[in-house]
């Protein structure tokens, strides 16, 4: 071991004002302060970690207390400024408040103020992580803080000031500290690179100005630990740095990010292999691919802008834009949304692998899940009644379906006494680009609210988790639903086991059922398919009957809803449009059920049946 090596963010820790990285403001004011000799009894120095709170406060102290007098520049030669830098604690005394945070402690700190400074102008004290201290220690330290003998002054540097209590801010100057700019930060790596002969490439120090928040002390400590890969030959880039740290390179993220741009599910899948297979975490591969996806919609959003902000070199920012140009930007902040939900979803599953993959297929089904929001925004709109926006979208996934032909409604003439109105010229509707229908399709009698299809319906909605609701409404089937018991099943082991008693995903069920009925539910199972299910479930779907419209006595004609020849053109193609993405799955895995219970059918065949009024057309 070598014991004259020093770290190097120790060894080019700022000895005078001047040497401080970035905040001007902080250096004018406390330069000042000395010029003018207005030394405050406290002062309170904030901001985030690495931004030079605690290098600020010694080279306050050693200027306030050098022995060539007080001064901006202190010689850094005189014993006390030797002590200072040492932290030889003789009239500068550094606190931990992590480790003595309790009153005692404050007691202590409290006896020793009255004593007078050994050999300087003033007795300081530094209390580092001042937030960590208990509410009984600040307590009693208040008359102090407020009050100090003469010629002692304490510094209280903290990164969360917002836990300190207002009456301690109160009696203290405060100075907030910024985050370094990248640039600043990128200008003295390159200064120590040089001093200590590291051969690295620019590119690789603004990368680590880019991923150290703003933060000295990580960026040098980094750039510390790149140094072991020295070498005159090669220079130390880019990748190196992303092995080390183990995160995705640019070109691995490019790679997933165009598979899920085209709705390629199966080479989205075996580029996350090799990227899983390299040692990478699921949660880790999820938060690096969110991270692309912000510089992402920025670069779609506003075009050209400073590669600070989205962290990307000149090269990497125009490979980004030509993936763009197959995308928009509502996708974007789609994917975004889902890859933000599905990593809170490793955070409480036991198998991160498999929701890595769904999350995964989910995001490159891009094609289909933007037609999928469309249709719904389109339905919600005529089921409200209202005129609802044009809705436009230029993706060039999005290729109208094949032509229908459109079916002809017979009209009775107008009376010879009413002039005939003209229909208005209508264009053929497609799921691309076109006006929504502004008036509402007729809707049947709302169906028995305590009818089984309808009370999953609503337990699904209460479900908070959005993937794991859409995972139910594929691979659960109720069987029973009432105040006092629920009972669900599903076929596929792997989600039984999330979905069961003993699984992470339990809750969401616990959860629905009681919001569903606003109070506990007494027992509630989730279990496999058994055979005596059927019986069960008719004891309760017996009710569905009440579902129809009520007999109109045959004395009084029944009349008939009008339906606009452009209704029926839409809801035709929305119809076939859905047939054809249900019909892509393996016979194999299909399952058999009614086709009059909505509740046991994908999101899809119900929108389709909604506009059929609970139909289907074959």
């Amino acid at each position: 071991m070598n014991n004259n090596y020093i770290p190097l963010y120790r060894k080019y820790r700022p000895q005078a004002i001047e040497q401080i990285v970035g905040q001007e403001h902080i250096k004018k004011a406390l330069a000042n302060a000395i010029q003018m000799d207005r030394i405050s009894h406290a002062y309170l120095f904030t901001g985030p970690r690495g931004t030079g709170k605690t290098s600020t406060a010694r080279i306050f102290a050693k200027s306030l207390n050098c022995e060539k007098g007080a001064s901006i520049s202190p010689c850094n030669e005189c014993e006390n400024c030797k002590n200072i830098t040492s932290s030889i604690p003789i009239d500068v005394i550094e606190i931990d408040a992590a480790s003595n945070r309790s009153v005692n402690d404050a007691d202590e700190i409290i006896q020793k103020v009255a004593l007078a400074p050994v050999q300087s102008r003033y007795k300081i004290y530094i209390i580092d992580e001042v937030h960590m201290l208990t509410n009984q220690a600040f307590n009693a330290l208040l008359k102090t803080l407020e009050e100090p003998p003469k010629n002692v002054i304490f510094i209280l540097a903290t990164t969360e000031v917002h836990k300190v209590l207002d009456t301690i801010k109160s009696r203290c100057q405060r100075f907030d500290f910024k985050r370094i700019t990248t640039d600043d930060i990128t200008k003295h790596l390159r200064y120590i690179s040089d001093s200590e002969k590291i051969n690295i490439t620019d590119e690789a120090l603004a990368y680590i100005a880019q991923n150290s928040a703003g933060g000295m002390r990580d960026s040098i400590a980094l750039l510390d630990q790149l140094s072991v890969l020295n070498s005159t030959d090669n220079a130390i880039g880019v990748d190196d740095i992303n092995n080390l740290l183990g995160r995705l390179s640019f070109g691995a993220l490019t790679d997933l990010f165009s598979a899920i741009a085209e709705s390629n599910q199966n080479n989205a899948l075996s580029v996350l292999n090799d990227i899983y297979n390299q040692g990478n975490e699921p949660a880790q591969i999820l938060s690096n691919l969110l991270e692309y996806l912000r510089n992402a919609l920025i670069l779609k959003s506003v075009g050209d802008v400073d590669n600070t902000v989205v962290q990307l070199n000149k090269e990497q920012s125009a490979t980004l834009k030509d993936k763009l140009n197959t995308i928009e930007a509502h996708q974007l902040v789609s994917l975004i949304d889902k890859c933000a939900e599905y990593i809170k979803e490793l955070k409480l599953t036991s198998n991160p692998k498999l929701w890595l993959d769904v999350a995964i297929l989910d995001m490159s089904n891009l094609t289909q899940n933007t037609k999928l929001e469309e249709l719904q925004k389109r339905i919600s709109a005529l089921e409200s009644g209202e005129a609802p926006k044009i809705m436009v979208n230029t993706s060039p996934y999005n290729t109208p379906p094949a032509p229908v032909k459109k079916p002809e409604i017979m009209k009775p003439e107008a009376p010879k006494s009413v002039p005939k109105p003209q229909p208005a010229q209508v264009s053929k509707p497609t799921v691309t680009e076109e006006e929504v229908l502004a008036e509402p399709v007729p809707m049947s009698k709302p169906a028995n609210p305590n009818s089984l299809k309808a009370l999953w319906a609503n337990l699904l909605e209460n479900v908070s988790s959005f993937p794991s609701r859409a995972i139910l409404k594929q691979q659960a089937v109720p069987v029973k639903i009432t105040q006092n018991e629920v009972i669900i099943t599903i076929k596929n082991s792997n989600w039984l086991k999330q979905f069961g008693p003993e699984g992470s995903k339990h809750s969401f069920i616990v959860d629905a059922s009681n919001s569903l009925f606003g109070s506990a539910v007494k027992k509630i199972i989730v279990r496999a398919p058994e055979s005596g299910d059927e019986a069960i479930r008719k004891e309760q779907t017996a009710g569905d009957e009440d579902d129809k419209p009520a007999p109109v006595p045959k004395s009084v004609p029944q009349p008939k809803p009008e339906v606009k020849k452009e209704e029926i053109v839409e809801a035709v193609e929305a119809k076939e449009e859905i047939d054809s993405q249900d019909d892509v799955g393996e016979p194999s895995q299909t399952v058999k059920r009614k086709s009059s219970d909505s509740s046991f059918h994908s999101d899809n065949v119900n929108m389709v049946m909604e506009l059929f009024d609970g139909k289907f057309i074959d």
